[in-house]
C-alpha cells in the first residue's frame, strides 16, 4: 500500500509509541542480559532465534543475497558487537541517547555516498546533537566510561552506514531482511565469540530465567513484534508522520534506565539528552528519508 498523506488515528499513534517503548526499554533489557551473558554470545543466541522463527515464513531474496550479506557484516559483525560491548560499561540511559547520533551520521554519509545536500539547518542540528554527547561525556557518571560510550557512538556510525546500504539495496520486506541478516550474522558472531570470549556453554547452561526472558524480549519483541506493528505504519503513512516517533526512543531508554535499573538522572544527562534529541529532530524534519526506521539494539 502506498503512503497516504492522511492523518494518523489514535490507534496508529498508539502502535507507533508502543514500538518506540519496546525499542527504548530494550536498552535496559540489554543491560540486564549482560549480567547473564557476554555480549557477543547474547547476540549469537538472539539472532539464532530470529533466524529460526522468521526463515520458514519468508521468501529467499535471491537477487539481493550479496547485499544482505554485506549488510549483515555491518550490522551483525560491527553494530551489535560494538553496542553490546559498549553497554557493558555504559548506562542504558546514556547509551539510548548516544545511539541517536546515527541520525547525524546518516545525514553526513548521505551527503558523501548519495549526493545529498546538507544545508545550514541540518548542519546546526548535527552540531547541537554532537554537543549534547559532549555534555554527557564531560561527566558520564560512575558506571559509564568514555571508552564504552565511544563504542556506542561507533555502533551508531555503523548503523548509519547500514542506512546507506538499505538505500542501495532498494525495496525489501523487513522480515525477509531481518531473517537473512540474522542467518548470515550468526556464524560471524559465533566466530567472534570463540575468539574474544570464553565459557559460552557455561553461560547458556547456568543462565537463570531472567537472562533467557531478556533474550526472548530482544528476539520476539524488539525484533519481530516491533516490526509487525511498525511495518504497516511506514507503508501506510508518509515518512514525515512516522519517523518523528523515533524521538521517543531515548525518552523510554532513559526512563527505563532510571526506573528499572536505578541509574542516576544527572543534569548532564538531561541537558545532553535534550540537545541530542533537539539536534536529531532538526535533521529529521529537514530530511526524514535519510533514516531507515528499524531496531538498533
Amino acid at each position: 500500500m502506498s503512503a497516504s498523506p492522511g492523518p494518523m488515528r489514535p490507534v496508529h499513534m498508539l502502535m507507533a509509541v508502543t514500538v518506540m517503548a519496546i525499542w527504548g526499554t530494550n536498552f535496559s533489557v540489554s543491560k540486564i542480559t549482560l549480567t547473564e551473558f557476554q555480549p557477543i554470545t547474547a547476540m549469537a543466541i538472539r539472532f539464532t532465534l530470529v533466524a529460526a522463527l522468521l526463515l520458514p515464513f519468508v521468501k529467499v531474496p535471491w537477487g539481493q543475497m550479496r547485499q544482505i550479506f554485506w549488510y549483515s557484516v555491518v550490522m551483525g559483525g560491527l553494530h551489535f558487537p560494538l553496542i553490546f560491548t559498549g553497554m557493558q560499561g555504559a548506562d542504558a540511559s546514556a547509551a539510548s541517547i548516544a545511539i541517536q547520533l546515527q541520525v547525524p551520521f546518516a545525514s553526513l554519509l548521505a551527503a558523501v555516498f548519495l549526493g545529498d545536500k546538507l544545508g545550514w539547518r541540518r548542519g546546526v542540528g548535527m552540531l547541537v546533537a554532537f554537543g549534547g554527547i559532549a555534555v554527557i561525556a564531560g561527566d558520564p557518571g560512575p558506571d559509564t566510561s568514555l571508552f564504552h560510550l565511544g563504542l556506542v557512538v561507533a555502533a551508531a556510525f555503523a548503523f548509519a552506514f547500514s542506512n546507506i546500504q538499505m538505500k542501495w539495496m532498494g525495496e525489501i520486506d523487513p522480515f525477509t531482511l531481518n531473517a537473512y541478516m540474522a542467518l548470515f550474522a550468526v556464524p560471524q558472531l559465533v566466530l567472534m565469540s570463540l575468539l574474544l570470549e570464553d565459557n559460552q556453554l557455561a553461560q547458556i547452561v547456568h543462565a537463570d530465567w531472567v537472562g533467557w526472558a531478556c533474550i526472548l524480549y530482544m528476539a520476539l519483541l524488539a525484533t519481530i513484534t516491533a516490526y509487525a506493528l511498525w511495518t504497516p505504519l511506514i507503508k501506510r503513512f508518509d515518512v514525515n508522520q512516522t519517523i518523528p516517533f523515533l524521538l521517543f526512543v531515548p525518552v523510554f531508554g532513559v526512563g527505563s534506565g532510571v526506573l528499572w535499573l536505578g541509574e542516576p538522572l544527572t543534569w548532564r544527562l538531561i541537558v545532553g539528552g535534550v540537545l541530542v534529541v533537539a539536534g536529531v529532530a532538526v535533521i529529521l524534519i529537514r530530511r526524514p528519508r535519510i533514516v531507515v526506521a528499524r531496531t538498533i539494539t
